[in-house]
């Protein structure tokens, strides 16, 4: 494997999850000086520079130079050069290509040589505020409307180029030169870089099937745990090590059954945002979609992945609306003011319990899932048809990330079990099945 310059980062292991962190701050007399030179401001000419937000990889800074207002999103360089260079890639082709409000990008430095000493791009400042602040103060026609419009998104990407292919194979997009399409390369997402996983020796990409892809996934667990098992001295890290092998092995053998370890040409793929949550959606005060955002690690993925819901509608299901008066009053202490200020997803419970709010958004989840369903069905022919025939392929791809993450093991077993007799069981099914 190439060596990666990883200045500035370091990975916290010391919880549950893995966690990014900086071992320095960015300057913002430094990103000030950037901005200038990229802006060719004057001497004279304001430019001023604050704390906007902060991401998983990422700080965005506002920026405030001659009458306008970007955002500076200055990365982590978790996967030096090609998780930047993919996001301002995909900006710029859905910017050229599709019907989705994202924002332009200014400029950028895929590298950390530079007066920042991180990865940069500099971009527009979309308007509106995240769905997820807004979302209980908007009407059920509203959040109806927006669904929607998330579909006729999505609808746009299927039929890109249908009824050939807008892209083939698998992988983040990136530019072969100047002037040209571009297509699927090295794969940019979390499994590809956290951690040592950026040091393993396996295939990046692009991938020219669901096969090929899959593959890479279980061989990452599988160093992963071989590391574990060679280091610990800890009985039940052992015993994970040995499970999470044991379920990797029997997933291998499964895999070429249920994807053809052969493609040509290579997988027809769709590029599809799998963090579209409320967060990452932006809404004008009329509820109406101003910008889509946080396309990092977005990449085009097979047809069949596509066909999950957005992640705003993934939830319980549940038929019957709760009744607001049938919860007792929230007795926990109310969010102090600044803790909503810095807190996005902080929101005020209106005096009702907790309880209240979680059954209500599963239940406008349950019935907006399917107004988004029926959308899709009446914007893209090969809809219905598309979600049938990846059902098992979704359960086996979410029972290799559950594998990777080491969970519902031995339930997994017993689901590749029933697979391999022909016994097609549905994967959520068997692992919420005692």
């Amino acid at each position: 494997m190439a060596e990666f310059n990883q200045d500035g980062l370091k990975w916290d292991d010391s919880g549950f999850d893995l966690v990014p962190c900086w071992t320095r701050e960015p300057s913002t007399d430094a990103i000030e000086s950037v901005c200038r030179k990229t802006l060719h401001l004057k001497g004279d000419d304001t430019c001023t520079i604050s704390f906007h937000a902060a991401g998983a990889f990422n700080k965005l800074y506002l920026v405030k130079a001659c009458d306008q207002s970007l955002l500076m999103r200055v990365s982590l360089p978790v996967y030096p050069q090609y998780k930047t260079r993919g996001e301002v890639t995909t900006l710029r082709w859905l910017r050229e290509n599709i019907d989705i409000p994202v924002p332009k990008v200014v400029d950028f430095d895929a590298s950390n040589d530079n007066e920042i000493g991180f990865e940069w791009i500099l971009m527009e400042l979309m308007p509106g505020s995240s769905a997820w602040r807004r979302w209980r103060t908007l009407s059920m026609a509203q959040k109806v409307f927006l669904t929607q419009r998330v579909a006729e998104f999505q609808a746009q990407l299927f039929r890109h180029g249908f009824p050939s292919a807008s892209f083939r194979g698998i992988g983040t997009l990136h530019s072969v030169a100047e002037k040209t399409s571009p297509v699927p390369g090295k794969m940019v997402s979390h499994m590809f870089f956290m951690g040592d996983h950026i040091k393993y020796d396996v295939a990046r990409g692009p991938f020219r099937s669901s096969h090929d892809w899959l593959r890479s996934y279980l061989e990452f667990a599988i160093q992963e745990y071989k590391v574990i098992l060679a280091n610990t001295d800890d009985e039940d890290d052992k015993e994970e090590a040995e499970d999470v092998l044991q379920v990797a092995d029997r997933l291998l053998a499964l895999l070429p059954r249920i994807f053809p370890s052969i493609q040509e040409p290579p997988e027809r793929t769709v590029l599809w945002h799998d963090d579209l949550g409320l967060q990452n959606i932006l809404i004008d005060e009329q509820g109406d979609i101003t910008a889509v955002i946080d396309w990092e690690c977005v990449s085009p993925l097979p047809l069949w992945r596509a066909t999950r819901m957005p992640k705003f509608l993934r939830g319980r299901d549940r038929e019957d609306e709760p009744k607001r008066d049938s919860y007792p009053a929230d007795t926990s202490p109310g969010p102090a003011a600044s803790a909503k200020d810095t807190d996005p997803d902080e929101l005020d419970n209106e005096g009702k319990d907790e309880l209240f709010w979680i059954h209500l958004m599963e239940y406008e989840q349950t019935q907006l899932r399917k107004i988004y369903n029926d959308k899709m069905k009446s914007l893209w022919r090969d809809w219905t048809l598309q979600v049938e025939e990846g059902k098992l392929k979704f359960d086996f791809y979410d029972a290799v990330v559950r594998c990777c993450g080491g969970v519902y093991l031995k339930r997994i077993l017993r689901w590749v079990d029933k697979i391999e007799k022909g016994e097609f069981a549905d994967l959520q099914t068997v692992l919420h099945t005692v």
